[in-house]
């Protein structure tokens, strides 16, 4: 006998600090009861802990449509997770009861059909929000999967029109059909695809999102060049490493339900090793890349403050857990300038997640854009230990490190970021005392 009601109001919960259901309306109860939970036991339906994590985590409300498993039925569900000091909120509405999800019939299933279609995936849910993302693929151009969940698909794409005016994946949708040639741009990097898309429809014929592929037509402008060293290095690591990093991220967050917490800290320091190996593979091709006399970034028109806030923005979650806020510039603040979008995030990410791990606690990093005498300048300033003089020009040599006992980097960030400055007309110097803290400012030439 199903005991979901879609006319019952509001049900509401919350969650402690320690991911403990607390209180509960009778329906949250019964369907943690029925997972295995109980109240004062943690959270057991695991949909509903990952978003009470995350809203705890990010310090936000965070508001999303949710599934949840319950017997052969999946419920859906809205969910508001508002974070506060007695822990988490919930307010759950629009509880309904349906089928699960399953491909309608096709000659060929549909995640072949997907899969042979472009070079990286994504899915939304009925109202065309983002459900799932390729990670690797968004942070090769600066963005950061955890932003774009849960966010409208156009928050993503910019759809095109075709040559004869009409923008396909609206058609599409309309008729519930496929889709296999949307041009599109991937929102504020410039970058040209093709999507491909398949409707996803409920055993009872209703829509229920799609499924997507993304085809980049053309790699960036000035794409880096690597050595068969450099290339084999990647291949070899870089997708092993992100499923190390992301089994063990799903670990650490307990995404299977309850987990002894000395398990679950484990797993973190596994997905920080990955982290770190994944960062030095990067480093390693990228030094490659730009030791060859053929090195060549674009040569496009950006802009750098908003090159430093996204920047900013991928490292809000870092300074946030080491409790460190970052100051950027205003969202109406422009500095137009002339480089490579993404070699200018690559020396800005570099720069403040710089500032950010050697910040004390409860300290304040400074971006600042500025123009001067034809430069567009970004200025990042920290309130670290500070760097004594004599070091000040080896930090930017290969490999060196200003003090090597501290867990950190390999040493080759600051010298990748003043060759790539350099190579766009541009640099990268510091301006530090010891105790003062440090300031870095990077200029590219104005426009």
């Amino acid at each position: 006998m199903n005991l979901i009601d879609p006319a019952l109001p509001i049900v509401r919960g919350l969650i402690d600090p320690q991911g403990r259901l607390v209180q509960a309306d009778d329906r949250l109860s019964a369907l943690n009861d029925r997972a295995g939970g109980g109240v004062g036991a943690p959270l057991a339906v695991p949909a509903l802990a990952r978003l009470a994590r995350l809203a705890q985590r990010l310090g936000v409300l965070v508001s999303r449509a949710v599934v949840v498993a319950e017997g052969e039925d999946d419920i859906d569900m809205w969910v508001r997770a508002e974070p506060t000091v007695a822990g988490v909120r919930l307010a759950i509405t629009g509880w309904r009861p349906r089928r699960p999800w399953e491909a309608a019939a096709a000659p060929e299933r549909l995640v072949d059909f997907v899969a042979a279609e472009g070079s990286w995936r994504f899915a939304t849910d009925a109202s065309l929000r983002l459900t799932s993302l390729s990670a690797d693929a968004l942070a090769r151009h600066g963005l950061d999967m955890k932003t774009l969940l849960g966010q409208p698909l156009t928050r993503l794409f910019r759809l095109e029109e075709d040559a004869q005016g009409v923008v396909p994946m609206l058609g599409a949708l309309a008729m519930r059909e496929r889709l296999v040639d949307q041009p599109a741009e991937l929102r504020g990097t410039g970058v040209k695809l093709r999507l491909s898309a398949a409707p996803r429809l409920d055993t009872l014929g209703g829509f229920a999102g799609i499924e997507g592929a993304v085809s980049e037509l053309a790699p960036p402008a000035a794409a880096p060049v690597t050595s068969a060293f450099a290339e084999r290095l990647d291949a070899a690591l870089r997708a092993p490493l992100g499923r190390i990093i992301a089994h063990a991220d799903s670990i650490h967050a307990q995404a299977e339900g309850p987990l002894r917490q000395d398990y679950a800290d484990y797993a973190a320091d596994i997905a920080s090793a990955g982290r770190h190996l994944l960062a030095l593979v990067d480093d390693l091709v990228d030094l490659q890349a730009i030791e060859r006399p053929d090195f060549r970034p674009a040569a496009e028109a950006i802009d750098l403050a908003d090159v430093a806030r996204r920047a900013a923005g991928l490292l809000q979650l870092r300074a946030a857990e080491r409790r460190v806020r970052i100051d950027k510039p205003a969202a109406d603040e422009a500095l137009p300038a002339t480089g490579e979008f993404r070699r200018a995030l690559q020396i800005m990410v570099n720069l403040i997640g710089n500032a950010v791990r050697y910040s004390p606690a409860d300290a304040m990093v400074w971006v600042r854009a500025e123009q001067e005498e034809g430069r567009a300048l970004i200025v990042v300033a920290d309130q670290g230990k500070g760097i004594a003089i004599e070091d000040q020009a080896r930090i930017f040599d290969k490999f060196e490190r200003v003090d090597k006992s501290e867990p950190g980097g390999s040493g080759l960030g600051l010298y990748i970021a003043r060759r790539l400055a350099r190579a766009m007309g541009g640099d990268l110097t510091v301006d530090s005392a010891p105790g003062q803290g440090a300031r870095f400012s990077f200029w590219l030439p104005g426009r």
